[in-house]
């Protein structure tokens, strides 16, 4: 192209390297820690609930207050939106890398804080866990632009949906890391104590030793995250913001020598004319803006918020279906260590044999079948199976059907990561302009977590049972978990339709996508290509 730098060119061309492996390891263990942190929490509330909320002689064990329940698990999520807002656009004013290194120092600060939660009472002990977490989800919603916007800029236009895919995938491993931290944490509490059921004694069914197991589970994000710290302040700036946005072509091409191992000249003349254009000028809140990327915006952050609410609802709720279904039995016939136990191997079996698979699937074929395809059929069975778990709901919970059930409820998972739960991260990365990337992609994430936030505090309530009796202490009647199971189903189908308005992206570089390598005003993203999405 007319317009395109040397230094971009050598980036979109270059073969698969070591320092594109790097950047996906950095990158991706901030993600490996941002799951985590998020979906561990769903393992350790009933823990909590036993611990600060049983009363004496009651006949079941003590559980966390309906609003208590929302803010433990959703403040994380508020704080993720919060940040995903503020650090993405603070990423295209700042540079990449200056921000990078804050997320991560706040995510490590906040996680270890949140293990440490003080106080002599359960409202203190669980206010000022709120208040962690509420910084940690900040820190967490840093990493979502920033990480996609940086791997997206590293990578060849060639493999570069994979590399991004690859980052996110980070997060299927966190997720089964959690469960398998909960189990060994468990079992090592089970095996030393050996208490009796709540049902059999229900004083002896629980120790105080018990309150270090929820903090060792949370702590326990901080480490990998740690470790990354030194190479993730070692990652030079990217080249497209270094030139693009920073208008330093030097430094643009000497970083990439660097990286790349190649000589790199400084074309200083054609950035400063390259982004005097108009295509470089106008601003989020622009006319010239909302033609040309306005309903690339709207298809990005309605997928992504459509695609959240079913996603979050189910993972942070999942113990809740599987209670439905007698997978976990009545909290009554257990201990309260060996209700962490069963909790955390249902969410370390669905993630191994479901949530990690679907994840690379999608690294493996984006490339190859494109973005638009594989948004379009995660949506599709996602629908499908969750009409195929609700409409016959009935029948699923009858002991003998009991794994029918939950083989079909990890292919709603499998499908959500070999489809929008991958794609809606790697997009928005891929078709704005390089001084408003991490921005958008900021928005687009925000409104994911506006959809997480609505399926977390909407489905505790929906999916209690129409029956007062077998609703949980403190909560009014809901939906039940099969008409909340039908309203997803619905939402999923809504995110096929909004999916029309995403654009393909696969094989063109960042510059064609946005538009950026003409710096006339008539210059259009060439993202209309509808041939290459099916």
């Amino acid at each position: 192209m007319a317009g395109e730098l040397r230094v971009l060119n050598a980036l979109d061309v270059a073969k698969t390297q070591w320092y594109h492996f790097t950047a996906i390891v950095i990158a991706g263990m901030g993600f490996f820690t941002d799951a985590y942190d998020l979906f561990c929490i769903s393992l350790v509330t009933k823990l909590l609930g036993r611990l600060y909320y049983t009363e004496p002689g009651a006949p079941k064990p003590g559980t966390l207050p309906p609003r208590v329940q929302a803010s433990v698990t959703g403040v994380a999520l508020c704080g993720t939106l919060a940040g995903q807002l503020f650090f993405g656009w603070l990423g295209d004013k700042l540079g990449r890398k200056r921000v990078y290194g804050l997320t991560l120092v706040l995510m490590v600060v906040c996680s270890l804080a949140s293990g440490l939660s003080f106080g002599s009472t359960p409202k203190g002990v669980l206010a000022t866990l709120c208040f962690f977490r509420f910084w940690l989800g900040f820190g967490i919603g840093g990493d979502y632009p920033l990480s996609a916007t940086i791997m997206s800029e590293y990578a060849n236009k060639k493999t570069r949906g994979a590399f991004i895919a690859a980052v996110f995938a980070m997060q299927g491993f966190g997720i089964l890391a959690g469960g398998i931290v909960a189990l060994i944490v468990s079992y090592a509490y089970d095996q030393k104590y050996n208490l009796p059921t709540y049902e059999q004694n229900p004083e002896a069914s629980i120790v105080q030793s018990f309150d270090y197991v929820w903090r060792i589970i949370l702590m326990f994000g901080a480490i990998p995250a740690a470790l990354t710290y030194y190479w993730r302040m070692k990652m030079p700036e990217t080249a497209r913001y270094t030139a693009l946005v920073a208008k330093n072509a030097k430094q643009a091409a000497s970083d990439m020598s660097k990286v790349l191992q190649v000589e790199l000249e400084a074309e200083e003349e054609k950035v400063q004319k390259l982004t005097q254009g108009e295509s470089h000028r106008y601003g989020l809140f622009s006319k010239e803006f909302l033609r040309r990327h306005g309903l690339h915006l709207v298809g990005t952050t309605t997928t992504w918020f459509l695609l959240d609410i079913a996603f979050y609802s189910q993972n942070l709720f999942q113990k809740d279906i599987f209670s439905a279904i007698g997978w976990i039995p009545p909290a009554k016939t257990m201990n309260a260590i060996h209700e962490v136990y069963r909790i955390a191997r249902a969410q370390t079996l669905i993630a191994l044999c479901s949530t990690v698979p679907g994840y690379w699937f999608t690294v493996f074929l984006i490339d190859h079948i494109g973005r638009f395809a594989i948004q379009l059929i995660g949506f599709f069975f996602m629908t499908v199976f969750m009409f195929a778990l609700a409409i016959p709901y009935d029948h699923w919970t009858e002991k003998a059907n009991r794994i029918g059930f939950v083989v079909i409820y990890s292919l709603t998972f499998f499908f959500a990561n070999f489809g929008p739960n991958a794609t809606t991260f790697v997009v928005p990365a891929e078709i704005f302009p390089a001084r408003l990337r991490s921005t958008c992609h900021g928005i687009s994430a925000a409104a994911g977590k506006a959809g997480a936030i609505v399926g977390a505090f909407g489905f505790l309530y929906a999916a209690q049972s129409k029956d007062p009796k077998k609703t949980d202490a403190g909560y009014p009647t809901g939906i039940g978990v099969k008409n909340s199971l039908i309203v997803l189903g619905v939402i999923n189908l809504l995110g096929m339709l909004f999916t029309l308005l995403v654009p393909e992206s696969k094989g063109k570089s960042l510059e064609e996508l946005s538009g950026e390598n003409d710096g006339s005003a008539d210059a259009e993203p060439e993202v209309s290509d509808r041939t290459n999405r099916v």
